[in-house]
């Protein structure tokens, strides 16, 4: 399972990022969780500067902006292989 979290209070480019993520997970044949963190405290916790945040399994993989589909779809592939 990969779990993927979109930071951001809902902005136009959290709402847009969520929307970019949740369209390449359904082309995915792994299992994706993606949860949406809106508490400004939670977001805090991962050190990010400006939102929207893109957090795989933990890990930060952008901030502040909204990645490349190829990147995200990137990311959630060596996410999915490392749990294998």
């Amino acid at each position: 399972m990969v779990t993927v979290k979109v930071l951001g209070s809902g902005c136009p480019s959290c709402k847009r990022l969520e929307a970019i993520v949740r369209t390449i997970a359904q082309r995915k044949t792994y299992p994706i969780e993606i949860q949406k963190v809106t508490e400004f405290m939670d977001i805090m916790h991962y050190r990010i500067l400006a939102t929207p945040g893109l957090v795989i399994n933990e890990v930060v993989k952008s901030a502040g902006r909204i990645p490349s589909d190829a990147d995200i779809s990137a990311w959630l592939d060596a996410a999915a292989d490392h749990h294998h």
